[in-house]
């Protein structure tokens, strides 16, 4: 059987990255199963646009165009949906390195029809050079990657991990694309769930759909400094908190926090046993590691109960976008990314 084409979507917005975009281009450009095309996707940054468009003018199947909706990660991922000529599209972080069989451990997951999205591994890069010790395992989603509780091998799960998944083109088709208002904007609070929220609405749209995690498919993702202390730890919980709340009331509680409740449950609790172990033994940072997950579930909850209450009196509202197939339009109508849309969020 053919492997299926593959577009890569890389979304970026700030030149202070501009190493870290081209190692992410030439990781993709390296594949041992080529992509069809790599689109670069820059939000609302007119610099960078012109700067990546003479970098890349003369490389063949790499595009670089503007998001077309408004500013943030969702509608730069839709914008990208748009024009992408692939049967499976994949989305790689701007600051993250796939290894070389990347795509190749994707295209297997679609041998099953069934299957509408395949997500990987994500393994940090850290600034300092090392895990600092007091950072549990059991919380790298913080810092974008794979973290402690999740099954090992080719898994099914309820949803995949944004900044290193793929869907088939026709879940987009079923579901609309992703939700802006719930995910990452530059200048905001380090915001997410606008993958789990895209998941849960996809397999509502389509019931049969299944979605994997295959943990062969590995990327590596810097880990900035400022992001290896606690404040930024305490801050991303709390903003988890809230997005958690927003998706929550959209889809309901019981497939909001479905994967919430046995991470909570027995994964956090094991994680702080651990930690209380190692600190018994003398082990560097285990009582830090416990006490940062007594936190981070403590700060989470907080920014869920408070997100929760401005659901109720409508102060969180998200958009999702119909993805209007634009790729045959030519480059002049790259817009068409920004769809249709309708709204959600409280009141649904």
């Amino acid at each position: 059987m053919s492997s299926p084409d593959i577009s890569v979507v890389i979304c970026v917005y700030t030149e202070d990255r501009w190493e870290d975009i081209l190692a992410a281009v030439s990781s993709v450009r390296a594949q041992s199963l080529p992509a069809l095309e790599t689109l670069l996707v820059v939000d609302h940054n007119a610099t960078l646009l012109d700067r990546l468009s003479r970098e890349y003018k003369e490389t063949d199947a790499v595009r670089v165009l503007a998001n077309a909706g408004p500013r943030g990660l969702s509608a730069g991922r839709n914008t990208g949906i748009a024009v992408a000529h692939g049967e499976i599209i994949a989305f790689l972080d701007d600051d993250a390195v796939a290894e070389r069989d990347w795509l190749r451990h994707f295209a297997s997951g679609y041998a099953d029809p069934r299957v509408m999205a395949v997500g990987g591994r994500t393994m940090p890069i850290w600034a300092s050079g090392r895990r600092p010790a007091w950072f549990p395992e059991e919380f790298d989603w913080v810092v974008g990657c794979t973290y402690k509780g999740l099954p090992p091998g080719r898994v099914q799960v309820r949803n995949v991990l944004g900044g290193n998944a793929s869907f088939r083109r026709t879940a987009f088709d079923a579901a609309g694309g992703f939700a802006t208002g719930i995910g990452r904007d530059g200048d905001k609070r380090p915001l997410g769930c606008e993958e789990t929220e895209l998941c849960i609405r996809l397999t509502r749209a389509r019931p049969d759909a299944i979605l994997l995690i295959d943990d062969r498919a590995v990327i590596h993702h810097r880990v900035p400094e400022p992001r290896e202390h606690f404040a930024y730890f305490r801050t991303r919980a709390y903003a988890e908190g809230l997005s958690k709340a927003l998706v929550a009331r959209s889809v309901g509680a019981d497939k909001g926090l479905e994967s919430e409740r046995r991470y909570t449950t027995r994964v956090l609790p094991a994680g702080v046993a651990r930690g209380l172990r190692d600190a018994l033994l003398a082990r560097p940072g285990g009582a830090g590691r416990a006490g940062a997950i007594v936190a981070g579930v403590l700060t989470a909850a907080g920014g869920y109960v408070l997100g929760s209450v401005r659901a109720r009196r409508g102060g969180a509202t998200f958009t999702v976008a119909e993805i209007e197939n634009g790729n045959a339009s030519g480059p002049g109508r790259e817009g068409a990314a920004a769809g249709r849309v309708h709204e959600g969020g409280a009141g649904r």
